[in-house]
């Protein structure tokens, strides 16, 4: 895409990668460059910095902050701080672990961001994966274990075991991730984002699980492994995303070594944003060593009034390293490291639609083993053998609620239904859905084998009357492994039949026949005579009027248009 005259959001854009893409960017003029960080005194820093910058003339710059992963209010706040409240512990929890509706993604921090600024382009120079992986869900679950321990067989809950059972809930990694995601995937359609470029991570700096900087006693540490699991599930979902028809170009651009440099400096040496303090214990005062050790035992060190002062390289977010850590992790067959500049220069090339080869994204679309000409083949013979032996063992495949979701099944089952009980699909048009309800019952009420097979799957079978459900001893919709018993309501019937019950009311014939309509007008769009490969799906994959009404290609037609706002379509073969 053309960056010239556009919007730009730049997340993480005071950091060591989002300051080399912001200087990268003055080359391309955009109208608007916002910067957006963890904290107000960096985002403000760094566009007062750009601003002064000779090349950043003519360019608007606008200072955004706050945590991208929590919603707009909490957005100032620490994770900690946010764990410590009850209030805003349990509203976190809830926020990551619902079902994502309009509250929370309207009130997440990133929504709120994107809808303020609406960017043509979004570059995500964020350590995501450091940010969910470092929360540390090792050293949750062992306070929740240790809580656990005490609380066996004790009958009550204790406060201290609820608030480490909600901490753990609300630090879980991959559900934040996918909460990330989801936001993420509504909000670049929503507001028509047409482009979103992460900056990510391996984890370990491009080394093996042998990488000797481990955080921890650990090798290989199990937080790192988390980072890596998390900047690897995050490649796949934006590659999936990218096959999602949003009308967003998405692209990653993954480091694979250390990231150096911001500054080269002397002075004082930080830890958390403070100056580590120097303390001494004299040879003569140094503690004996017996059958435990303490790590919290009285110390006989003394505080001096000196601050660690040293030479160090800055290299932004991933910290300040001594001379000799820099040359340790530096020299080749370690990590070795790239420059923040080289990376904004190849994230332009692909911004461009210039391939630098280091898309992640499309080196994983080239890669993966998708359909083949040899499946494409034998597909025909496969379903052919199939319908052989539905005739051999008279009997019909309809669903098993195996593939899921329960609104697969039920679809099926009420193409079958209609085509079993009313005929062709000019049939089923131009029937009254009042009759269409009725032949439906009466096929469903003297046909036990398919009612049979229908509720034994978890589907239940909702009569014309709103009132009356036939069911099995497993129901899909609602869920029962979360909540047992759910409050009934007119909304409720409707929003779970149409999830996954099957609907033999007027009402739903009266869509399936608005539906139907449009494939039967798609259908007879096909010139008569045109033999050509323009459509895939052409008169003769169809058959005859009575022969449309196959389950299968119906519900592929419709899961292909009519699911939801961005179909469910695949755009990549």
């Amino acid at each position: 895409m053309d960056i010239t005259g556009k919007r730009v959001l730049v997340l993480g854009g005071w950091g060591l990668v989002g300051a080399a893409v912001c200087h990268r960017l003055f080359q391309e003029k955009p109208q608007l460059i916002v910067v957006a960080s963890l904290k107000r005194e960096e985002a403000e820093d760094a566009i007062q910095a750009y601003s002064r910058d000779n090349r950043a003339a003519g360019i608007g710059f606008a200072a955004a902050w706050g945590d991208i992963f929590v919603r707009h209010e909490f957005r100032e706040l620490n994770r900690e701080a946010i764990l410590q409240d009850t209030e805003k512990r349990f509203r976190l929890m809830h926020d990551c672990l619902d079902k994502l509706d309009d509250e929370i993604l309207t009130s997440s921090s990133l929504y709120k961001l994107v809808e303020k600024h609406q960017p043509h382009l979004i570059i995500d120079c964020v350590n995501s994966a450091t940010g969910l992986a470092y929360q540390d869900i090792f050293t949750g679950s062992g306070r929740l274990l240790r809580e656990l321990e005490n609380a066996r067989g004790k009958a009550e809950l204790t406060d201290s075991l609820q608030t480490e059972i909600e901490r753990l809930l609300s630090c879980m990694t991959v559900p934040q991730l996918i909460r990330h995601i989801e936001i993420l995937k509504a909000t670049l359609y929503k507001f028509k984002v047409q482009g979103y470029f992460k900056i990510g991570t391996t984890g370990t700096g491009g080394m093996g699980l042998n990488i000797p900087y481990t955080h921890s006693e650990e090798r290989p540490s199990r937080v790192l492994m988390s980072k890596s699991a998390m900047g690897g599930a995050h490649s796949l979902l934006l590659m999936l995303m990218s096959r999602t028809p949003l009308g967003t170009g998405i692209g990653e651009i993954k480091p694979a070594a250390a990231i150096a440099w911001k500054s080269i400096e002397y002075g004082s040496i930080r830890k958390g944003g403070k100056p580590i303090k120097l303390y001494d214990c004299p040879p003569d005062q140094g503690v004996e060593l017996n059958d435990v050790f303490n790590a919290e035992m009285v110390c006989p060190c003394s505080e001096t009034d000196q601050e660690l002062k040293s030479v160090f390289i800055d290299t932004g977010e991933n910290g300040i390293f001594s001379y000799g850590e820099f040359a340790a992790l530096a020299a080749i067959g370690q990590m070795e490291f790239v420059t923040p500049e080289e990376i904004a220069d190849y994230l332009a090339m692909e911004i461009k639609g210039n391939s630098s080869g280091y898309d992640v994204i499309a080196g994983l679309d080239s890669t993966v083993l998708g359909p083949s000409y040899r499946a494409g083949a034998l597909m025909s013979g496969a379903l052919k053998h199939m319908e052989q032996l539905q005739k051999k063992h008279n009997t019909d495949s309809v669903a098993f609620e195996l593939l899921g979701p329960p609104r697969l099944s039920k679809l099926l089952y009420e193409v079958y239904i209609m085509r079993q009980s009313v005929g062709a699909i000019n049939d089923v048009l131009q029937a009254a859905p009042e009759e269409l309800a009725g032949k439906a019952e009466k096929y469903i009420a003297e046909n036990s084998k398919i009612r049979s097979q229908i509720l034994s799957i978890g589907i239940p079978i909702l009569k014309p009357d709103s009132k009356t459900l036939l069911r099995g001893p497993v129901v899909k919709i609602p869920d029962s492994r979360v909540q047992k018993e759910h409050a009934i309501s007119a909304a409720k019937i409707d929003e779970w039949a149409e999830a996954g019950w099957v609907d033999l009311r007027a009402a739903n014939f009266k869509k399936w026949q608005k539906v139907l309509s449009e494939l039967k007008a798609e259908i007879d769009g096909i010139p008569e005579n045109d033999t050509s490969s323009a459509y895939h799906w052409n008169r003769t994959y169809w058959g005859t009027e009575e022969e449309i009404l196959d389950p299968g290609k119906v519900v592929a037609w419709i899961f292909v248009n009519k699911e939801g706002d961005v179909g469910g379509m695949r755009i990549k073969r």
